[in-house]
């Protein structure tokens, strides 16, 4: 799959764009969807901060029918899981940009959501504030910054079913993070702060535009943090490129991107989804992984004829990758997430 190096635009006058087909290390792609119907688009932020012993997930997602804006809290120690959706018919009021870099805000339903980005003398930064007071019955407020270090590599690619359907997705994983998740009124007895901090704090970005089909099916994993003295991140995709000649599969080790083009093999018991998942490449030489899941989430939409099923587990990935000079990088114990998406949208 070719790599991309400079600016493009996804879309031509009346559909995919082929010389935005690639990849690229850096955010590339202007993503105005033009020509495509509205309830075909698909649009999403989602956002991730992980650390040892917590993640924190915000969304916000225009499926052309309807828009989800969602955040959930999980607490590993614990085995304690807390999500809250708010859906809005026809996606009004979810105004999502065309770049990657570009803020997105929305409030509504009592749910507020802000990401914010900057520059500055430190590199590129991303400010995200949520606050959902009826979170729980306790009330959330979530406050965190986003660092990109300077020279960070990032996956960005194309995937083209054909010239009416394709999608653009941005995989940033990673990324050092700092802030807080504060349950509980300000100053309340019994509120709690729960701080992403330190070397294990992390947070991955997964940004979409595109066309899709109807009905569709996909494998996502990802994982950031610390082994030894390296920082690894994982990217892992499935199904929904196939016969495509493109994957989202690369590995970011110290923030030097490695472009997997292999489709990967995925083993998993869809009969008991907390059994170890088996992830690899056809040889096992570039990835050859096992993911111990420890918490499931599941979520289902059945919206007349929006429907969808998602099994996301979270756990750590063991096994080692090699990185684009061949190098073997042992992975012990990484935080991440495995998942299996069906979807009718």
């Amino acid at each position: 799959m070719v790599e991309l190096t400079s600016s493009v635009d996804l879309c031509g006058a009346k559909g995919l764009n082929r010389a935005a087909v690639g990849w690229s290390r850096r955010p590339l792609h202007g993503c105005a969807l033009n020509g495509a119907s509205r309830l075909r688009q698909k649009k999403w932020n989602y956002w991730a901060i992980t650390t040892q012993t917590h993640l924190f997930s915000v969304t916000v997602s225009d499926i052309g029918y309807a828009g989800l804006a969602f955040i959930y809290l999980v607490d590993f120690d614990r085995g304690a899981f807390h999500e809250e959706t708010v859906l809005v018919p026809l996606a009004r009021g979810f105004d999502l940009p065309e770049t990657v870099d570009a803020d997105v805000q929305f409030g509504r339903c009592g749910l507020a959501i802000s990401m914010l980005h900057s520059d500055g003398p430190d590199g590129h930064r991303v400010r995200h504030e949520v606050e959902m007071p009826g979170f729980m019955g306790r009330g959330l407020r979530a406050d965190f910054v986003v660092s990109y270090p300077e020279g960070h590599d990032t996956l960005n690619v194309v995937v083209p079913w054909d010239d009416r359907h394709f999608q653009f997705t941005a995989k940033h994983n990673t990324l050092p993070t700092i802030g807080s998740v504060r349950l509980g009124a300000g100053g309340s007895e019994g509120a709690q702060e729960v701080r992403f901090e330190g070397p294990q704090a992390f947070a991955c970005l997964d940004y979409g535009r595109g066309v899709w089909p109807y009905r569709c099916a996909w494998n996502w994993g990802a994982a950031s943090g610390r082994e030894g003295d390296r920082t690894v991140g994982l990217n892992l995709g499935g199904k929904w490129t196939d016969g495509t000649g493109a994957t989202e599969n690369a590995l970011c080790i110290d923030g030097d991107l490695t472009k997997v083009d292999e489709d990967l093999v995925w083993e998993y018991d869809t009969r008991d989804w907390m059994k170890p998942w088996k992830i690899r490449t056809p040889d096992a030489q570039a990835i050859d992984l096992e993911f111990t899941p420890m918490l499931e989430r599941v979520a289902t939409t059945n919206a007349l004829i929006v429907r969808s099923e998602v099994h996301q587990m979270f756990g750590h990935y063991q096994g080692v990758v090699r990185d684009a000079t061949g190098q073997a990088v042992e992975v012990e114990h990484l935080v991440g997430w495995a998942e299996d998406h069906r979807a009718a949208w």
